[in-house]
């Protein structure tokens, strides 16, 4: 969608219809009636004092886990996003000819040489036309869903405590109003402030109007530094921003996405929770940031990948980690949450962090060798940072025929995956790489070595001449969607018939309708309903890679059809209904959005 274009509702929806709004540090989803359904104190992985999304859209008078900002009488409402920021706009209006104007935003600018992301949420509520009527309910959660924390007031401002983490609201709004909830009449505007428990010193409304211009000054700033392509701009600019928006600032990390247990499909109990870091997924994030041109995410990231390799035992990744770079909780259960639209269990923590993946040795290679060949980065790799890198690589070459549980966490057998292999030759292959622009003559042998005994055995094992396709995993014979990014990674050329034949093998055993699913077998949970969008994406560019362009760009606007009315995506999609289920924002599928935008824009330079 379109920055500039306004998309209205007439009332709130119970789908994934929501916009993202965060700065780095907590992030939170507003549905189209601007309430704040979903946000995470104090940062991505904490606890939800919004959460309504995940208590099953029950209308009850003592709800609690939400922050709405309602207009008494409200007929229609329409919202948009500040063009290129994350600044979200909601404009309300009743039967009477009343109408507010809510803006929602997170604060993110450079001040004092640093970049400032507080925990706080500022939403501003002006009167743009008649005399409208105003109700406030902020009814925090905490203990995920389980109690309301206790209050006190002072004279402009509200805390909310209890818990681990205490909130306060400073406001020039009446605090009576606030906690009683009683309807006002708005004769100009008001300010919400909610953050951490620190006196605001200055005029409340003062203070927000120069967070505001400071932060739409950062991320129209931060999006003129982008390197886009000349087609989709505007999704590929909402996209860019989406994903920056999914990087814990403070150590580097990001995460898949900002919610968790969204199920994948109704009622499949396929709900988990994606509010950590997964070296997998990250990779891709900085590997599409870095093709526009934003190139800090991957230094940061690569400093966090680091760090846990320093401290890893013998060497040995997890597929993902806590944002802190600590390890992961166990998976248990939110007991007072029934889920999204009721289709529990909502789930904390990932037991993935348990699995052993194979692919992330590969991955984490993979995210460093910009470090070493791109010079407009002023702390480049060298001969230090290599060897770091080469302890991943030796995991690599010694797992990669080994079995694991796969890109896609099958919680049942362990096979050898063929992307896990790929991956993991991909590592040693770049080692090679890295090592001849360093010089290291004798260390590009041994991993070109590496790399070559690599190649040779998952092309005698995971090629399957009956079906002319590679297959998911080795000596196996069934498909696996990830097997559309042999090209991509550098594994087969485009042009070589064994990567031909995959996708076609592919499109017709995983596509329904416009949609390729992951695989097509029985899992732990039964057989996939929906498709992971990012499949799609992969295919797309397969398309593309393979000289079949016209059907790539035709699929790929269909595919952006299904985004939501912000231009955001989902981890999956139904093929028959196109609606969007699973985690929100999805990386994965915000990435796909920005890969296959570059790949198939025509070139600015042919445009004029």
């Amino acid at each position: 969608m379109s920055a500039r274009k306004q998309q209205t509702w007439t009332s709130p929806s119970s789908s994934l219809d929501l916009a993202l709004i965060g700065n780095g540090t907590i992030a939170a989803l507003v549905d189209p009636a601007a309430e704040i359904k979903w946000a995470c104190f104090p940062r991505f992985d904490g606890d939800p004092a919004f959460c309504s999304l995940l208590n099953g859209d029950k209308d009850r008078a003592d709800e609690f886990g939400l922050f709405r900002i309602e207009l008494v009488d409200s007929v229609r409402t329409e919202q948009e996003y500040l063009m290129n920021t994350p600044i979200l706009v909601t404009r309300s209006f009743d039967s009477e000819g009343g109408a507010i104007e809510i803006t929602d935003f997170a604060p993110r600018f450079r001040q004092y040489g640093r970049l400032f992301c507080p925990m706080m949420v500022v939403r501003q509520v002006r009167r743009i036309a008649g005399n409208p009527r105003v109700q406030i309910k902020l009814r925090p959660a905490r203990d995920y869903g389980c109690e309301r924390p206790r209050t006190t007031t002072g004279s402009n401002h509200i805390r909310y405590y209890g818990g681990d983490v205490v909130l306060r609201l400073t406001t020039d709004a009446s605090t009576t109003a606030v906690l009683d909830e009683n309807p006002f009449y708005l004769e100009d505007s008001v300010t919400l402030l909610l953050g951490p428990d620190e006196t605001v010193n200055g005029s409340v409304a003062e203070i927000a109007r120069h967070f505001l211009d400071e932060t739409i000054s950062h991320w129209r700033e931060w999006v003129r530094m982008l390197a886009i392509p000349f087609e989709w701009q505007d999704q590929v600019i909402r996209a860019a921003i989406t994903l920056q928006l999914n990087v814990f600032e403070d150590t580097g990390a990001i995460v898949a996405a900002v919610t968790t247990s969204i199920p994948e499909a109704p009622n499949s109990g396929r709900n988990w929770d994606y509010r950590y870091c997964w070296i997998r997924d990250a990779y891709f994030v900085v590997n599409a940031l870095n093709r526009l041109g934003a190139t800090r995410t991957m230094e940061r990231y690569l400093a966090f990948i680091l760090d846990i390799v320093a401290g890893a035992e013998g060497g040995e990744l997890k597929p993902l980690y806590g944002i802190n770079g600590r390890s992961v909780p166990d998976e248990h259960e939110a007991k007072c949450l029934s889920g999204y639209r009721g289709m529990g269990p909502v789930r904390i923590g990932n037991q993935a962090h348990r699995q052993v993946q194979h692919d992330v040795y590969g991955a984490a290679i993979m995210a460093a060798p910009h470090l070493f060949f791109d010079r407009r980065l002023v702390r480049r790799g060298d001969d230090t940072l290599y060897p770091r890198l080469e302890a991943l690589g030796e995991q690599a070459a010694r797992l990669f025929d080994q079995p694991d549980a796969g890109i896609w966490e099958l919680r049942g057998k362990l096979r050898v995956h063929t992307f896990s292999s790929v991956m993991c030759w991909a590592g040693c292959d770049r080692l090679a790489r890295i090592a001849t622009h360093l010089g290291l003559a004798d260390r590009a042998a041994y991993w070109r070595t590496h790399a070559d005994r690599m190649h040779a055995a998952i092309c005698a094992r995971s090629w399957n001449a009956k079906l002319g396709s590679f297959v998911g995993t080795m000596d196996g014979d069934t498909l696996d969607a990830s097997l559309l990014r042999l090209h991509e990674i550098g594994f087969l050329p485009a042009d070589d018939p064994r990567f031909v034949g995959t996708v076609r093998a592919i499109e017709v055993e995983l596509k329904r309708g416009d949609f390729i699913f992951r695989y097509s077998e029985r899992d732990d949970f039964g057989t996939p309903e929906n498709a992971f969008v990012v499949c799609t994406f992969w295919y797309i560019n397969a398309l593309a890679a393979t000289g079949r362009r016209d059907e790539a760009r035709a699929l790929f606007e269909k595919v952006l059809a299904h985004c939501n009315p912000h231009g955001l995506l989902s981890e999956d999609i139904d093929p028959n209904t196109g609606e969007l289920w699973g985690n929100f924002v999805q990386t994965y599928s915000m990435v796909g959005i920005i890969d296959s935008a570059i790949r198939l824009s025509a070139e600015w330079d042919q445009v004029y």
